[in-house]
């Protein structure tokens, strides 16, 4: 698989997570949450680690890094302590692996100091980064979990304990839906279920969430960010690089759409870097992080009225219904010549009609300053 995904023009890959305890997987192991036409945007797996043995992962890289020189090899690995921590870091640099990430966060991994359980505890996480990098010289990354409240706390021991990145995030604690004729929760197996990871385009808004807190914090300034979660076209990586990602990683959108997505990822952004006169994606690295600030900063005394282009509106009465039963009362819609109206003295400017424009016939009209009650 690394082989294909290397000649179909990745930069390199992240490799299933290396360790030394067996592996007992289920069967189903995924289940997802789906769009209209079927295709899913949510996805969960109950899956755990590498089912391989350290030996025969060790045999993969080393033939990877003959192959292909010039790859990036990121060796994922998992410690049952700090030994093994250390140990399989050094076997993987041995092996010719580029970068170590520290698996903190698998959400299928919860016992005591294994998976999540590092990644909620700061005092884990720096003991575990502090071993792994005793047993390498490679970059090491860490791997956080999203299924805690503040993931900054977490970067930061991971600072203290050596990291020289952060890859964020993993999958969330997810239950995706329930078989309505069994009444047993997804995927079924032999009857039951667990909590397992949640991924895809549906948590790239709770990823950038977790992206943006990481690059304004001044603590891990110097640190790489290796974004993930819900990518699947070069838009959703570029949003990801403009909050401060130095580099993105893409896993579910591989596996509903294959290896081929690469190119429609390069020739997107490349594309893009011309029409904005870019020559290295590094200079943009960041340049929205600013743009996110607290609740008390934000501007708050004026009105963005919506307008409405009566060429390009259907007449489907969607902004009408929307407005009516779940906003402020604020359009007006003629049955006969089905075409919206604004009342201007009840809009608000939330712009609830524009999200469920589906022709895009909703614009935004000039700043309204609010005025004083």
């Amino acid at each position: 698989m690394c082989k294909r995904a290397f000649e179909a023009g990745w930069a390199g890959a992240s490799f299933k997570t290396v360790c030394s305890f067996t592996q007992h997987e289920a069967s189903p192991r995924f289940s997802s949450v789906r769009k209209h036409a079927n295709s899913f945007f949510g996805f969960k797996n109950i899956e755990q680690l590498s089912n391989h043995t350290v030996d025969e992962d060790m045999e993969i890289f080393r033939r990877l890094r003959k192959e292909f020189p010039t790859k990036l090899i990121i060796a994922s690995i998992m410690g049952g302590n700090e030994k093994e921590w250390g140990e399989l870091a050094a076997r993987c640099e041995e092996a010719g692996a580029s970068i170590i990430e520290c698996n903190f966060s698998c959400p299928n991994m919860e016992d005591a100091d294994l998976g999540i359980t590092i990644g909620q505890s700061e005092e884990l996480v720096e003991r575990f980064m502090r071993a792994t990098k005793k047993g390498t010289s490679l970059p090491v990354l860490a791997k956080l979990t999203p299924n805690i409240t503040d993931m900054v706390p977490i970067a930061i021991a991971a600072k203290r304990g050596g990291a020289d990145g952060i890859a964020a995030i993993n999958t969330i604690n997810s239950i995706t839906g329930v078989n309505i004729d069994s009444f047993v929760a997804k995927p079924v197996v032999q009857g039951k279920t667990i909590v397992g990871g949640y991924s895809g385009a549906a948590v790239k808004p709770i990823a950038l969430r977790f992206i943006s807190d990481l690059c304004r914090c001044d603590e891990l300034k110097n640190l790489h960010i290796s974004g993930m979660g819900g990518i699947e076209t070069w838009k959703d990586a570029l949003e990801f690089i403009l909050l401060g990602a130095g580099s993105v990683q893409i896993t579910t959108a591989v596996m509903q759409y294959g290896y081929r997505i690469i190119d429609d990822l390069i020739e997107g952004m490349s594309e893009y870097m011309k029409y904005k006169n870019i020559s290295s994606l590094q200079d943009i690295v960041g340049s929205a992080t600013s743009s996110v600030v607290d609740h008390k900063s934000i501007q708050r005394d004026f009105v963005v009225l919506p307008v409405f282009d009566k060429e390009l509106c259907n007449g489907c009465g969607r902004c009408y219904i929307s407005c009516m039963d779940g906003g402020h009362q604020a359009i007006e819609f003629d049955p006969d010549t089905r075409f919206p109206k604004l009342l201007g003295d009840k809009c608000v400017g939330c712009h609830l009609c524009r999200m469920v424009c589906v022709p895009g016939a909703i614009g935004r009209a000039k700043k309204i300053i609010r005025r004083k009650q």
